[in-house]
């Protein structure tokens, strides 16, 4: 049994998954310089032993899944970046990069997820052809470069969330989704595209994806994202939130919730039924550190 059998095996069993903090943020709270349209992606190749250190750090504070720091470097960011010619680059060096922390960490039950996202930070909507290709591409990087299973991060529309899945899963690792929510004028918790998070786990009610998470979503929405998941979802279920606001693409970390408080919120989504917990922009290793402790944690 690999080790991502093994977690999903402890899964089943009622135990609880925690992952890493938001990465990129952390990289521009220790001075990382943002890469214009790739936002914090660029320390992968500029501070490389950095970006080791805080998976690393992450590790130590109770992670067993880290994610590589690839959020913001997918194959059409970069090229808004004037990088493409660096995608394959920035691929292997960032999932490589978590495997060496996990190696350091003598922690052989560690996983490394390979991070994909659409994302964009000109507003340019790329085809779904392309996507379909840049993805499958990017997933066979990951899977060449030592990843043991795939994230898709921030999926905020149905059509592309279901064609990158797609391609991802032709890299032959498991795949998990993450879906990212806001409110709307109205006061309407949608998909940041407008989609209803309903319609959304429908579509990957056809599918094989094992574990959904409501992702980069602010804390005071998570519980009614909860409502509709319970409703709407049979399988795996993480949370990993967004707190602290934003200033252009620049994090305002004192708008971060402090440990202590996330942790309750995190103790009480487990409470629910959540599988996997951890955070998003803004979260820090202090953050992992008291969810390693919640009831039924993998961690320790």
């Amino acid at each position: 049994m690999n080790v991502y059998d093994r977690l999903l095996s402890r899964l089943r069993a009622g135990d609880v998954c925690v992952i890493d903090g938001g990465t990129g943020t952390e990289l521009e709270r220790r001075g990382v310089p943002q890469l214009e349209n790739a936002w914090n992606g660029g320390g992968t190749l500029s501070h490389p032993d950095l970006l080791r250190e805080i998976h690393l750090d992450y590790i130590k504070a109770g992670a067993q899944v880290v994610i590589s720091n690839t959020f913001a470097t997918s194959r059409h960011a970069l090229a808004d970046a004037g990088q493409e010619p660096l995608f394959e680059q920035y691929m292997r060096q960032a999932v490589q990069l978590a495997g060496e922390a996990r190696a350091v960490s003598e922690r052989p039950d560690i996983l490394v997820a390979g991070g994909i996202s659409y994302w964009s930070w000109t507003g340019q909507h790329i085809a779904l052809d392309v996507l379909a290709k840049n993805v499958a591409e990017q997933a066979r990087i990951m899977a060449d470069s030592g990843a043991d299973l795939l994230m898709l991060e921030m999926m905020i529309d149905i059509d592309k969330m279901i064609v990158a899945l797609r391609a991802a899963q032709t890299a032959g690792l498991p795949v998990w989704v993450g879906i990212s929510l806001r409110k709307n004028r109205d006061g309407a918790l949608l998909l940041y595209n407008e989609d209803t998070l309903v319609d959304a786990l429908v579509a990957l009610r056809r599918t094989d994806v094992p574990l959904v998470s409501i992702m980069h979503t602010r804390i005071e929405y998570i519980d009614a994202c909860l409502d509709v998941v319970a409703q709407h979802w049979d399988r795996f279920v993480g949370v990993y939130a967004h707190s602290g606001e934003f200033e252009g693409d620049s994090c305002k970390f004192e708008t971060t919730a402090p440990p202590e408080s996330y942790a309750l919120d995190c103790q009480r989504w487990l409470d629910r039924g959540v599988s996997l917990i951890g955070g998003c922009c803004g979260m820090g290793p202090e953050h992992i550190r008291d969810l390693a402790g919640l009831r039924h944690s993998l961690a320790g």
